[in-house]
């Protein structure tokens, strides 16, 4: 009976049943395919991720708008329909209407997106003609379908080449901005990793922060991605072969995932007590 109960209260603790988490073991995918909403098809995005097919009538709508930023690369907004924002609950079963958005260029994922509003800046874009598409899935990465296809929004764009002394094709005047410090040199504590071949060095592990400390993340990768923290909604541009940091107050208390999106690893977990 002793070792029935202790099964039983292990099980419990895996999650099995209960709420839904963002968390899930370091330098890992997430997993997929949970939940009973809807009919899983064996057909799947470019990224591997199936599609969960729902009725039309009822089901999430989207359409991508895009707005030029008056400083740097454009606004998108995301306008949704029996749909909500959930990432609280990213990485558990899908639920009925609710999750999050991939964002693409060209067939090519930029990011996730966890609410309707989103800034894509100048850098990321090449110059001329592109497609964004912006995609929704269910919190356990399955994609929303109806009819078998994937429920998503596009939008047409065209970049500009940036002339020298411009921001995001923006000019700014003559006088440059005053020189700024490295993040890093702003926080408290500086977490440096690097991602080469899919691998996390050094091995993803927890950081452990007082709430209020700054934190500065810096990140190497060997191929152009996208850096994430969870539950903060930051975001960084990962450039190929270039050190990239990103500096955050940890006011929230909690246990925190930074992954990056393309390649889908977490790097590490903030623990802020």
């Amino acid at each position: 009976m002793l070792a029935l109960a202790l099964l039983l209260a292990g099980g419990a603790a895996t999650g099995c049943g209960g709420r839904a988490t963002t968390h899930h073991k370091p330098g890992t995918s997430h997993e997929q395919a949970s939940g009973s909403v809807g009919t899983l098809l064996t057909a799947t995005d470019a990224g591997g991720h199936r599609f969960r097919e729902v009725p039309a009538e009822g089901a999430p709508e989207v359409q991508l708008t895009v707005r030029p930023d008056s400083e740097d690369g454009w606004n998108l907004q995301l306008a949704v329909k029996n749909y909500r924002f959930t990432p609280d609950s990213t990485g558990g079963a899908a639920l009925p209407g609710a999750g999050h958005a991939h964002l693409e260029l060209d067939g090519r994922k930029l990011a996730r997106l966890y609410g309707p509003w989103f800034h894509l800046p100048a850098a990321q874009v090449p110059e001329g003609a592109h497609t964004l598409t912006v995609r929704l899935y269910a919190d356990d990465h399955t994609a929303w379908a109806v009819a078998g296809k994937p429920v998503e929004g596009t939008a047409q764009l065209t970049a500009t080449a940036t002339a020298p002394g411009q921001a995001g094709g923006h000019s700014h005047g003559d006088t440059p901005p005053p020189p700024q410090a490295p993040q890093s040199e702003q926080a408290d504590r500086t977490v440096t990793i690097t991602v080469r071949d899919g691998k996390v060095s050094p091995a993803p592990a927890r950081t452990e922060l007082r709430r209020g400390e700054r934190v500065a993340l810096r990140v190497t990768s060997d191929r152009a991605d996208t850096l994430h923290v969870h539950g903060y909604d930051k975001e960084l541009a990962l450039p190929a072969g270039q050190e990239a940091t990103l500096t955050l107050t940890a006011d929230r208390t909690g246990l925190f995932e930074v992954e990056t999106h393309t390649s889908g690893l977490v790097l590490t977990q903030l623990l802020v007590r």
